[in-house]
């Protein structure tokens, strides 16, 4: 049997067994199984020495085994002879024959040992890194996987077993790589595929902590397309493959590679300085070329934050659905408006427009805000949509008969000292500059008020300098890249 029929034949078992799950079931489990072509680029990105006596693999999550399959055929037709171990921890009882029978093919084509663990990966080994506790888990020279994608709740095993780098209720693919940077050695290498929503944010916060505290970021591939990498699932969720190696010494640069889909026909590589990714907050900002890094380094060049300059962005106060017993279709004595992101348009709030629930009618403190100056940012945008920023001025002036107003949860709002203040606002947020950097940023289509408040800005008196300028012209989008660019170099 040649390597090619090998992998060839892995994965049409595993093709066999997925057709044979419904999508529903896999989907509930988190189950969605990688590519061949993936597998593959995956297994190339190792670095080993071939000189090396042995080597212990982990697949974790390891599913039909197609990983393990590609890193342990790329290890051999790269002229290694030495021991391999494979080590593959899966539970689902449905998936385990294809995994036997391809380890065992795997066993008998390369002469390699395996261990096939059928225990939960996350709650059956210590994470706990205290010096007591060191060398009682097993490490690995290199570890490859596609982690289950499934929210689970603060509560649940797996959390209380990494409750050091849980924030809310995080997602298992992240449990999964926090557990693998654990069992990886030093100067250990891991590989995965997975989800871009951790290189920003508050939830991965103590994540992102613990990985820069162990590991560096060597290579990053990001797939242009969202919905051709689990093609067969339907998988919108923006998603990369990352490679870290477990250490301290952070190379000069990251291998940033790109591709529109999963066959890699037209990759394209762009070398970042690892500080331009990996910024000092620890947020990871996907450069894929040198037009982007040029924006990031014309943002980052700016001395303050929205937090800094006392103009916090906050979340909408009220979740509709929730509250209906409260919202008004029409004006009554004693209501008040509340603002919706349909009411964010051309730049400008409108309001009334005619829908229903745009009144409010309470006198709880935590439902009202003061009728002041404001600038909405839209929380959600699809992601056909061109802008992901998309913001609305709103001055208390031409509501001043109200002395409260309130913000349903899908606009968020930054409070600003007088119009000039908002109208800055507007126009850094409004500009191409800033919408392109947040997408280097964040690959999701929400706008997260976290990840905006920690965003180098002007000063606050600049930023009423910039307003000034955009007072009386249209609220283009290249009227403010005029402005910003006169502001911002």
């Amino acid at each position: 049997m040649t390597s090619n029929s090998f992998i060839n034949t892995a994965y049409k078992k595993t093709t066999d067994f997925v057709e044979s799950i419904p999508k529903s079931e896999r989907k509930k489990y988190g189950q969605f199984f990688t590519s061949e072509p993936i597998a593959e680029y995956m297994a190339s990105l190792f670095n080993f020495d071939c000189q090396q006596q042995s080597l212990r693999l982990l697949d974790a999550g390891a599913g039909t085994g197609l990983l393990t399959v590609a890193l342990v055929e790329n290890l051999r037709k790269s002229g290694y002879k030495g021991e391999i171990t494979a080590v593959c921890y899966e539970n689902d009882p449905k998936v385990i024959p294809t995994l036997v029978d391809n380890l065992e093919t795997l066993k008998k084509a390369y002469s390699i040992n395996y261990v096939l663990t059928k225990e939960n990966y996350l709650t059956s080994q210590n994470f706990i890194e205290l010096d007591l506790f060191k060398g009682t888990s097993t490490k690995y020279d290199m570890i490859i996987g596609n982690p289950p994608y499934l929210k689970v709740s603060k509560d649940s095993p797996e959390v209380k077993a990494l409750s050091e780098v849980c924030y809310g209720a995080p997602n298992l693919y992240f449990l999964f790589w926090a557990m693998g940077i654990h069992n990886l050695k030093d100067d250990g290498e891991l590989v995965y595929v997975i989800p871009r929503s951790w290189t920003s944010g508050a939830y991965f916060e103590r994540f992102r902590k613990f990985l820069f505290k162990h590991c560096v970021i060597t290579n990053i591939h990001i797939f242009k397309s969202r919905d051709k990498v689990f093609e067969n699932d339907s998988v919108l969720q923006e998603t990369m493959i990352i490679k870290i190696r477990k250490s301290q010494v952070k190379p000069e640069f990251i291998t940033v590679s790109s591709s529109s889909s999963c066959d890699f026909s037209d990759i394209k590589f762009y070398y970042a300085d690892y500080d331009t990714i990996v910024s000092q907050n620890q947020y990871v900002f996907i450069v894929t070329d040198k037009e982007e890094a040029e924006i990031l380094s014309r943002i980052n060049r700016q001395k303050y934050t929205l937090e800094e300059n006392d103009l916090r962005m906050k979340t909408g106060l009220i979740v509709d659905f929730r509250e209906q017993e409260i919202l008004r279709n029409n004006e009554e004595d004693g209501t008040y408006p509340l603002f919706y992101s349909q009411h964010i348009k051309d730049g400008r709030v409108l309001w009334p427009v005619g829908r229903e629930g745009e009144y409010i009618m309470t006198d709880r403190i935590g439902f009202l805000q003061e009728n002041s100056d404001y600038l909405f940012v839209k929380r959600f945008t699809s992601k056909e949509e061109k802008r992901r920023l998309q913001c609305g001025i709103y001055l208390n002036d031409e509501h001043k008969q109200y002395k409260y107003i309130s913000t349903q949860n899908k606009i968020n709002f930054i409070k600003c000292d007088n119009p000039e203040i908002a109208y800055g606002l507007f126009t850094i947020l409004n500009s191409s500059l800033y919408d392109s950097y947040y997408r280097i940023l964040n690959g999701s289509t929400q706008v997260n008020s976290t990840e905006i408040n920690a965003m180098p800005v002007p000063s606050k008196n600049d930023l009423e300098l910039i307003g000034k300028e955009l007072i009386g012209q249209e609220l283009t989008e290249q009227n403010c890249n005029n402005i910003v660019d006169k502001w911002i170099k």
